[in-house]
């Protein structure tokens, strides 16, 4: 049999365990290191840039979950591999104030295993998903399982930045040990038993990877639409590292305030998410196209107030226009998961998983160089400028990729070739 819907939302509760687990790394802690230890923001990015680089490992973590046949066991291990990496970060970032050279060298490990636990869990999770569920549920459950991600980084990130103040580092070690456990043991829960009597879907062909990638990339909708998800992508994670730390220097938040804007955030791309799959499900408005420039270009308009906010030309206060934030970006990144599931099966048969995994590659490069770009331009930028006008330059610089990416997807995508959404629940 395959996947029953029951089933998919068990699955999902892993995507929600590994983004709770993954928020903290990438948005609490780099944070504590900008603010609070006064570190430079190229640190954190350089380090979250590493948690990425490491992701280009995907593809192996799902060959080896093929050849094994028992995806389960890779799910949790990467799940534990990755909860350790998490409390080990932790401890690292409140090692700054005695032995610098310590706290990066734990720093460097941890962010590289977390790299290793995200790549093993998720790509093994994705793998099962798409190898036994029925064709006409695909789309669905991955959207399922995308939104089931965003809220439990938007829950982690609002929950734990309460419990974070005032900030001590016993405290915060208690609350990252919390939510990683927490993560741990429901993962645990919702894969037991899951792949008994399960069918696999046939498997691609015996064709050498290099050969392969080859083919998929002489496909012009293919590539295309690679560049694409890399630009966008690009302007999706550059505020990532920078948010948190423009809120502290500039706007004097908390810990937990900013970690609590972090969960605003991500509750906005949530809303974002369920907004255009409903109305897409139920209304039957919208092409994915469509869908993907508004996203991009109300990405674009907020993030031009928010850098104005910086600079004194204060239009609404800092949470809600970095939820309004969530909202577009959430709208532009379901429409783009729903085109990459169509154009997946668009081209040379049998080649799903290579396209899938040439986006998600591109996805992670961009991921990476996005933050990272963003952090090291902020530290150049406030050597000569107020924290203000520094983060405000790189919003602007974000907002113009945003605008550039949709551009290009009224390009790649025509109407006929982007088709409304598939329904959130599809019925049978």
């Amino acid at each position: 049999m395959h996947l029953t819907w029951l089933q998919i939302f068990r699955l999902g509760l892993v995507q929600m365990s590994l983004g709770a687990v993954v928020v903290l790394t990438t948005s609490t802690f780099n944070r504590l290191m900008v603010v609070e230890f006064a570190l430079p923001a190229v640190l954190p990015g350089a380090l979250v840039g590493l948690h990425y680089g490491i992701q280009l490992s995907r593809p192996r973590w799902g060959f080896t979950s093929d050849k094994g046949g028992n995806r389960t066991a890779w799910i949790i291990g990467g799940m534990a591999v990755l909860a350790l990496c998490g409390i080990l970060a932790a401890y690292a970032v409140t090692l700054f104030t005695t032995s610098y050279a310590l706290a990066i060298g734990l720093s460097i490990i941890a962010y590289a295993g977390i790299g290793m636990g995200v790549g093993a869990s998720g790509t093994s999770l994705l793998a099962l998903l798409a190898t036994t569920t029925t064709p006409h549920r695909r789309a669905a459950a991955a959207t399922i399982t995308w939104l089931m991600m965003i809220l439990g980084i938007a829950l982690t990130a609002g929950i734990a930045g309460s419990f974070l103040d005032p900030y001590s580092p016993a405290r915060m070690m208690t609350v990252v040990t919390v939510v990683v456990s927490l993560a741990m043991l429901l993962t645990i829960v919702a894969t037991g038993r899951i792949e008994r009597g399960l069918i696999v879907a046939e498997p691609e062909p015996q064709t050498p990877f290099m050969e392969g990638l080859r083919e998929i990339w002489a496909e012009p909708r293919a590539r295309n639409f690679t560049i694409f998800v890399f630009l966008s992508m690009n302007a999706y994670f550059m505020q990532e590292l920078i948010l948190e730390p423009y809120a502290g220097l500039v706007f004097n938040f908390t810990p937990g305030q900013s970690t609590q804007l972090s969960g605003a955030q991500n509750g906005g791309v949530f809303l974002g998410m369920l907004t255009v799959g409903l109305m897409a499900t139920g209304l039957k408005t919208g092409s994915m196209r469509a869908w993907i420039t508004a996203g991009c270009l109300g990405s674009a308009a907020i993030l031009g107030l928010i850098a104005l906010n910086g600079t004194g030309a204060s239009f609404a206060p800092l949470t809600p226009l970095v939820t309004a934030l969530g909202f577009f970006n959430g709208m532009f990144a379901v429409a783009a998961i729903g085109c990459m599931m169509t154009l997946a099966s668009d081209g040379r048969a049998r080649r799903e998983g290579t396209r899938m995994g040439l986006w998600g590659a591109a996805q992670a490069i961009a991921a990476g160089f996005g933050g990272l770009t963003g952090a090291a331009a902020v530290d150049i930028l406030r050597t000569t400028l107020p924290d203000g006008a520094a983060f405000g330059a790189v919003f602007t610089f974000e907002a113009c990729l945003f605008v550039a990416a949709a551009i290009m997807a009224l390009r790649i995508l025509d109407r006929t070739t982007a088709p409304t959404l598939p329904a959130l629940i599809p019925g049978e």
